[in-house]
């Protein structure tokens, strides 16, 4: 194969590719991110971000990037309220930013970090071979052949990196079409996500700016073949043979249609190509976890393939990914296809939301039902052990180290592990020793234990550059050097 362009191209400039692209250039690789659009649509189907990734924007110091941030502690499940508060010690999820305020905002730290963003630029074809993979480009200028080692398909629910690669995406296909619309200069009531009328379901809600959020679900209309957005006056149309109201004076900010439809690939890598966010799994928009879901799977393949890349971590590593977020992927399908059950039904489904309804004041189900929709309940096999944190995400836990204050997520900024010895062990530190070029080993006082953090009675804490927790004493049937060889590769 020729010589290697960059060590990784990402393929798609959306919130996925974007942290990925981000995440690789904190463990120093290169990377070039492809994407077809000269620039952003500015369009913005996502909305806020929820609890989990509130956390992953902290542990990389983005937070305070997107101003202030308007949180709450409300959510749904299928248009069914949920008190997200009964999660102890967690984010809130926040509010109203727009997912085209959050590319802005990932694209200027993936910039800043060194990523070679080339808009503009759309991929055509790929070959994978055993040392590397070549793409055809076509651009401003012509057509082009990038290589690298590895490519990873960032690029939405029309894949082409996921076609090109013979991925298989099986599931369920649209059975219905829903238009999504930002208005101004329309004054409509506030409606709940679920309130359904006569035919069908409506939304609205407020947005910064005068803008006001629509979305309608007419029963019985039929998935279209689209190649661009619908037309407004479709959107006005539906709108008031649900409702009776006329919104055909409303400005369209934008208009969009999605469908129900359900798949998910069978495997997030094939060789030296792998997949992640729409691109290797497309669902009912539902309680706003696409993005979100999205921005994780990057941020666990980021390190993972950092790390081999450099050499410090076998190719096993990356087997990890698909091991971990394929089971994520499956969850979120399968709420979602739940919620929608739920929502978009007419009135044979209103026992079953009565049921649910009641069920959900008990708060081990609001709990449940939260924890699924933000991410919360995830927990990845690390190995065995009796804490109750490990393969969790390690909770902010605020700190005093080296004479001054910090905090368990400012200690990820660099995306690197972290070793937290609480107890000021000298022997702990020397066996960490041979990692040390990897792994930020960091004694240090807590200042917040609590008993909802579950650390009370922790000695020491590994942590993985994504935050979740790979070793912890006690409690860990491993000992240290066999959890910092498994996901930090052989000392040097």
């Amino acid at each position: 194969m020729r010589h290697k362009d960059a060590s990784v191209i990402v393929v798609g400039a959306g919130p996925a590719g974007l942290v990925l692209a981000a995440e690789l250039r904190l463990a120093g690789v290169d990377v070039i991110v492809v994407e077809r659009l000269r620039e952003r649509t500015g369009e913005s189907r996502g909305l806020g971000f929820t609890a989990r990734t509130m956390e992953i924007f902290d542990q990389r110091g983005l937070l305070p990037r997107f101003g202030e941030v308007e949180t709450s502690n409300l959510g749904h499940f299928g248009g069914i309220p949920v008190d997200f508060g009964v999660l102890e010690g967690a984010h809130q999820a926040a509010k109203t930013i727009p997912q085209s305020v959050t590319e802005s905002v990932l694209e200027q730290w993936a910039g800043e970090l060194g990523a070679d963003i080339r808009r503009g630029h759309e991929m055509i074809a790929l070959r994978d071979g055993d040392d590397g993979v070549e793409i055809d480009v076509r651009g401003p200028d012509g057509e082009l052949t990038l290589s690298a080692e590895y490519l990873v398909g960032c690029d939405g629910g029309r894949s082409t990196v996921r076609k090109a690669a013979g991925f298989d995406f099986p599931g369920t296909a649209a059975t219905m079409e829903m238009y999504l619309a930002d208005l101004r200069g329309v004054e409509l009531e506030p409606r709940m996500i679920g309130e359904t009328v006569p035919g069908g379901m409506v939304m609205v809600g407020p947005l910064p700016g005068g803008i006001t959020r629509i979305i309608v679900c007419e029963r019985g209309t039929p998935p279209q073949r689209r190649t661009e957005p619908p037309a407004f006056q479709e959107v006005a149309d539906a709108w008031k043979r649900l409702t009776g109201i006329d919104i055909s004076h409303a400005e369209p900010v934008w208009v969009s249609a999605f469908g129900d439809a359900t798949r998910q690939v069978t495997e997030y890598r094939r060789g030296r190509v792998f997949l992640a966010g729409d691109a290797a799994h497309i669902h009912l928009p539902a309680g706003g976890q696409g993005m979100n879901t999205s921005i994780q799977d990057s941020v666990n393949l980021g390190w993972k393939l950092g790390a081999v890349v450099r050499g410090t971590a076998p190719e096993s590593l990356l087997d990890t990914y698909h091991g971990e977020r394929h089971p994520v992927g499956q969850r979120l399908l399968m709420n979602t296809r739940a919620q929608g059950l739920l929502f978009l039904s007419g009135e044979e489904m209103q026992p079953l939301r009565d049921v649910i309804a009641e069920l959900i004041r008990y708060e081990e189900v609001g709990r449940h039902l939260a924890a699924m929709v933000s991410g919360l309940e995830i927990r990845y096999d690390v190995g065995t052990g009796s804490h109750p944190l490990l393969g969790r995400r390690m909770p902010r836990l605020e700190l005093t180290a080296n004479g001054r204050d910090t905090s368990s997520a400012e200690l990820l900024h660099r995306g690197r592990g972290v070793l937290l010895d609480l107890e000021d062990n000298a022997t702990l530190r020397r066996r960490a020793s041979g990692w040390t070029d990897r792994v930020d080993v960091v004694t240090a006082t807590p200042r917040n234990v609590t008993p909802a953090s579950g650390l009370q009675g922790t000695a020491a804490v590994l942590v993985r550059p994504d935050g979740h927790v790979a070793w912890a004493a006690p409690g860990s049937h491993h000992d240290l050097p066999s959890a910092l060889e498994r996901w930090f590769g052989p000392a040097r």
